[in-house]
């Protein structure tokens, strides 16, 4: 019998173990690796350059590790941002002002270029019923390198037009006044109205473009806005944007809704089937519901406004008189022009844009859109009573 003694054992041991790890080794995965990426290597050096993606281990390779970073890269900087992009719609900021709004119109204009504008850089096109002063040119065209214009109303879009009984009109403020309706006594008030109805968008310096914003003095911008709103209307074929919808003081138009029907008894031909009447009508238009939207944010294609069907339609109430009679607003005369002509897909709620006009602000609820504004979303007046947000979900 074959017997070890333990001065033996060591070195055998130890043998044994070397030839363990050897073993290990020779049979390790990593030496495999390493035999397919040089033969792989090896192969592409002898067959030229090979951009083939067999290999699952050709990017341990590091030639091919720096190509394919390289090209990622590349990638990355070919993923141009919305504002980098340089296609633009045809279209401008349209602002009806006065000179002695200059300090309110440039807070606006300052959140506006920050949150929007320095990135897109649309122009701006100011009109006023009469000539903007230096300093207003230089104090609100200093705030943009966008291109900035300046105009002045034709009389004829800012007085009575010739079928209008002024004593009447003059009446007809001084009653209004008496019972405390809301510019129940201004003219200047129903001119902007009429204006805003009617001619805004006929001007000379609004002839070039096919979209607008309106923009007033003293509203705020609460979110930043990282796409082009006006290049999102053109490319998915929307006539009319809005942010805020509520209901109208029925004291201001008494006869809007009748001579709206009498609009459309005479001109049936003009109203699509497939419209929006039930976002401002509960009754299949026999009555109206006061529902708008408020135009002093809105954006739309200027191509509408000068269809046919919305110049016979505005052409009707003026005559009718009730921009000086009543108090007819352009808001409402641009929402039931709206639910007359378009149908929804055409009309776009733009829920992210975060937009305050004293006493009433629409605020986005969405939490990825809030990393992007600074308004409570609590304050947000879309499902308080006097909105029309709850007619707009189930027009």
């Amino acid at each position: 019998m074959l017997v070890i003694s333990s001065t033996q054992r060591k070195p055998i041991f130890l043998s044994l173990t070397f030839l363990f790890l050897f073993l290990c080794l020779y049979f390790s995965p990593l030496r495999y690796l390493n035999s397919k990426i040089s033969t792989t290597n090896n192969e592409n050096s002898s067959q030229g350059s090979s951009d083939s993606n067999d290999s699952p281990f050709e990017f341990r390779n590091s030639e091919n590790a720096d190509r394919f970073i390289l090209d990622l890269d590349h990638q990355e900087k070919n993923e141009l941002k919305p504002w980098e992009n340089t296609t633009r719609a045809n279209a401008a900021f349209v602002i009806l002002t006065r000179n002695s709004e200059l300090d309110d119109l440039r807070k606006t204009m300052q959140q506006l270029e920050q949150r929007f504008n320095h990135k897109f850089n649309y122009p701006y096109v100011f009109l006023n019923d009469e000539e903007f002063t230096m300093e207003f040119r230089d104090l609100t065209s200093s705030l943009t390198s966008a291109k900035t214009q300046y105009g002045i109303i034709p009389r004829e879009h800012w007085s009575y037009p010739d079928w209008i009984d002024v004593e009447k009109a003059d009446e007809a403020r001084r009653r209004m006044g008496e019972q405390g309706i809301i510019y129940g006594d201004s003219l200047s008030y129903r001119h902007m109205c009429r204006f805003e109805s009617g001619f805004f968008y006929r001007h000379p310096l609004m002839e070039q473009y096919d979209f607008y914003w309106r923009v007033e003095p003293s509203v705020e911008f609460y979110c930043d806005i990282d796409y082009d709103p006006f290049l999102y209307m053109q490319e998915n074929n929307k006539k009319y944007g809005w942010t805020i919808s509520l209901l109208e003081f029925e004291s201001t138009v008494p006869t809007l809704w009748k001579t709206t029907k009498d609009f459309m008894k005479e001109h049936p031909e003009m109203i699509p089937e497939n419209n929006l009447l039930r976002f401002v009508s509960e009754d299949k238009g026999n009555t109206y519901n006061l529902c708008h939207f408020w135009s002093n944010f809105e954006i739309g294609d200027l191509n509408f406004l000068r269809s046919k069907e919305y110049s016979a339609y505005f052409d009707y109430l003026d005559k009718a008189g009730g921009f000086f009679y009543e108090r007819w607003g352009d808001a409402p005369v641009h929402s039931i022009a709206v639910a007359l002509f378009l149908n929804k897909s055409e009309v776009h709620f733009f829920d992210d844009i975060g937009y305050r006009h004293d006493p009433f602000m629409h605020c986005p609820l969405d939490r990825n859109v809030q990393k992007k504004c600074h308004c409570n979303p609590d304050d947000n007046f879309d499902f308080t009573i006097f909105s029309c947000m709850n007619k707009w979900l189930i027009a």
